[in-house]
């Protein structure tokens, strides 16, 4: 269905049906985005395994919508790169530099014979 697969925004609801914890995280997986999603359940334990299979940037559990600003925020997929909010977001704005000082410099020798 267009509509589940897309990335639609908007109040819609859908109910997809399965049988099985893999054919829900097929069906959650199956789009080529992946923002947020959700998942709803009394079993604690299922909750987070399944959230840990889906391929999207943020999932609520027993929630929809609630954003945290110490939380990042982004999507997987064509849904973007990066991440907004959190120390993820900041790490944005860094310029990471590697610095590597050898205490005890010789001769290296690459292209000795």
């Amino acid at each position: 269905m267009k509509v589940v697969r897309e990335e639609t925004f908007g109040p819609i609801l859908t109910v997809e049906t399965f049988h099985t914890e893999d054919e829900a995280v097929a069906l959650a997986n199956d789009t080529e985005y992946g923002l947020a999603g959700a998942v709803w359940t009394n079993d604690a334990g299922r909750a987070r395994r399944v959230a840990g299979r889906m391929r999207h940037g943020t999932v609520w559990i027993n929630d929809y919508h609630p954003y945290l600003p110490q939380a990042e925020w982004g999507g997987f997929g064509r849904s973007g790169t990066g991440r907004e909010l959190g120390p993820a977001g900041l790490a944005e704005y860094r310029e990471a530099k590697h610095v590597y000082q050898n205490l005890a410099p010789k001769p290296v020798r690459w292209f000795a014979g």
